[in-house]
Formats: C-alpha cells, structure tokens, sequence
C-alpha cells in the first residue's frame, strides 16, 4: 500500500517484479518522511548552494532577439558544478540513500550528464557507484565517461538491445532486483515506478522557484511562456513545476522529432500508452505493441517513453508538446554559440530552436519567453561537427 497516490489521472504506477516492491515502498517512506525534516532540508539546501552553484542565473539574450519586441532569457543550469540540472535530484537521492543506511548506488545515463552527477555526489558523499551506459552512448559521449570514471565510478557498457539509455534502463532495473537490500538505484529523469516521478519533480522543483522569483524581480510579472526539452522529462518538470497553476503561463514541452516521424524519440507526438520503465505512459511502439527504437541526435533525448506526469499533463492539454527535428536544433545549437557565446546541450537546443521559431513567426509580438538551459554543450561538439560534415 503506497502512502502517496501512484498515479497522475490513468498515468504512472509501479510496474515492476515483485520483488522490488518493498524497496520502492521503503523508498517512499523515507522520501515522505524526510522531505518534512528541516535537518535534511538543511542539508540538502546547503550542499545545492555550497557545492552544486545555486542559484542560477537567468541570462536575457540580447542578440538572438535583435529587430523584435521579444525578451528571452536562459534559465542558466548549465553552469552547475556538473553543467546540467540533474544534480539537483541527485543530491536528494543521495541523501535519502544515507538515511536509508544503502552503501551501493546504481544509475542509468544516456548523455552522461546524469552519470557524472551521480558520480560526484556519491565521492562526496563516499557511496559506491556503478553506472550503466549504452555502448553507442559510451561511444558518442566519451568525455563524461572518463569524467565518470576519475570520480571514481565504475562505468558498465551495455551492449545488449539498441545499446542505448533504453538498454541502459533494463540493465539497471535487472541489476537493482538483485542488490536492492544495500543498493538504491538513482534514476536520473521523472519517469519509472513510483515513488520516482514524484520525487524527482520535488527535487527538481528548485528550479521553478529561482524562476519565478527571478523573473518577477527583472519584469515584475511573470513569464509568457517557458519552454523546455522533453526526454524522460525532469528539466521540463523542474521548470514547469509552479507554474502549473498560471494558466496564464504558456507551457512548452520539446521532444526530439529525430529524422522523421519513424525515426524519432516523440513518444507524446507519436506513441501510444503503455507499461514500460515500471510505468505506464506514452511508448514509441509498433503494431504489435513492442518497444521500438528511437532516435535523437541528442543521447539524452534519445528514450521511447516519457515521465508519467508529462504524458497527464498533454492528455489534460496543460501543456504544449511539440517537436524539434535534428537538423533545427543542431541549427539552434550554432546560434546561440555565435550570438550569445553561450555553448547549449543537444537536449536544451532542441528547446531554444522552438523559441526561435516563435520569436521569427511573430517578432512584433511584445512577450517574455524563458527557456531552461539545461545543460551545457561541450560533450557535444563532436556530435556537432559529425553532423555539420555530413
């Protein structure tokens, strides 16, 4: 019996082996109990300011926005000690691992961003860590794994299945049923079983809370729109977070439209419901219901699901989902290098290529539009240049 309601509307749950209940359910327990207890919010508020670099700042963009009546601004998470915004919930997980008394931790990472995080709040904090990446991630994100490994975490090429976050995912969860009784398994986006998608948006709720005291000191109201990329979904979340009650708040969710509309990682845009990950969401599938491969230049992008609350939120139409080709957000990726000096992730660039695509439909148009930063870009670069060459 869960403390907390599992669901958002007919999304979520905990789909699972049985055997991993009662570690989900502990998990809960001690999430319920310690997100109330001023000591660890102490804590954790400490180590986000201290060690991780909050607050971030909210950069406007002069430049991009030249000849219109629009103002833009970069929720700056890529300047965080590990240059993304998966730090934040990685530093609540860890916590809760320590109360929990688990010595071992697990993750899974696709861009590497998450894995580095894990891997440095866990030396800090002197738990083990193993992380399991796709061998064609490990390939086209090379200078995190060797960031991984000087913090002194074991990195597990996963060569079965598309070799990818997707293996990654499998791989952790069949490990995690073995050592569950001294080992907590740190997922890195707001998707999974429950108490996960939960979790994580609290953790990652500090973002939205910057935002929208920050904005209002700069434009004394708040924002037009925001918009963020959407893969599993935990920077989206994250900025989303409170606004979701300001309906006058324009909510934009990116997913990664790949190649084509065969080749992609839009699980919202062209998937269908279904259980996978322990959750029951919106799955990129074929006819006869299995998974199917997905596709963004993006390795963080690159999932065939999407967080329960995000497949809830575009069913109840509170937020707008929409999708960013390769080749758009590669284009977005150079503006904001040459305009701004400012060197984006794949994932936060499919974001800014749609407020591109806005501010030029419409440039008269007087709006304040915010688009979360999410992550830094220079594991990115040979990415980048393979694609320009080609």
């Amino acid at each position: 019996m869960t403390i907390l309601n599992p669901y958002f509307g007919k999304f979520g749950g905990m789909y699972v082996p049985q055997i991993l209940i009662p570690a989900l359910l502990q998990l809960e327990k001690y999430f319920v109990k310690y997100i109330k207890d001023e000591n660890f919010l102490q804590k954790m508020k400490d180590l986000l300011k201290n060690y991780a670099g909050r607050p971030t700042p909210l950069t406007l963009c002069k430049n991009i926005t030249i000849g219109t009546n629009t103002k833009l601004y970069l929720k700056r998470e890529d300047l965080l000690h590990s240059g993304a915004h998966k730090i934040n919930q990685v530093i609540g997980q860890a916590l809760l691992t320590k109360k929990m008394k688990k010595t071992n931790v697990i993750a899974e990472t696709g861009a590497g961003q998450h894995g580095v995080s894990t891997a440095m709040v866990c030396a800090l904090l002197d738990l083990k860590c193993k992380i399991y990446m796709g061998s064609k991630d490990i390939y086209r994100q090379n200078t995190n794994v060797m960031k991984m490994k000087f913090l002194g975490a074991k990195v597990v090429p996963v060569n079965t299945g598309t070799k990818t976050l997707k293996s990654a995912c499998n791989e952790a969860i069949r490990s995690w049923s073995y050592n569950y009784h001294n080992t907590h398994y740190i997922i890195g986006t707001s998707a999974g079983p429950h108490p996960y998608p939960i979790m994580v948006h609290k953790f990652q709720s500090v973002i939205s809370n910057e935002v929208k005291k920050q904005i209002i000191k700069l434009e004394k109201k708040l924002p037009d729109v925001v918009i963020a990329c959407v893969g599993g979904g935990s920077n989206a979340i994250g900025i989303f977070s409170k606004f979701l009650n300001k309906d006058n708040v324009k909510l934009i969710g990116v997913e990664a439209g790949g190649k084509n509309k065969t080749k992609n990682s839009a699980s919202l845009k062209y998937g269908k419901v279904g259980i996978y990950f322990g959750m029951k969401s919106n799955i990129i599938q074929n006819f006869y219901g299995q998974i199917k491969n997905s596709h963004s230049i993006s390795a963080g992008l690159d999932f065939p699901s999407v967080g329960p609350e995000h497949a809830w939120l575009n069913y109840s139409k509170r937020v707008k989902y929409v999708t960013i080709n390769d080749k758009d957000s590669v284009d977005a990726f150079k503006i904001l290098c040459k305009k701004e000096g400012i060197i984006p992730a794949l994932e936060s660039s499919h974001a800014l290529a749609y407020a591109i695509k806005i501010i030029k439909k419409n440039p008269i148009k007087k709006q304040t539009i915010i688009v979360n930063l999410s992550g830094r870009g220079d594991k990115d670069i040979s990415s980048v240049s393979s694609f320009v060459k080609n």
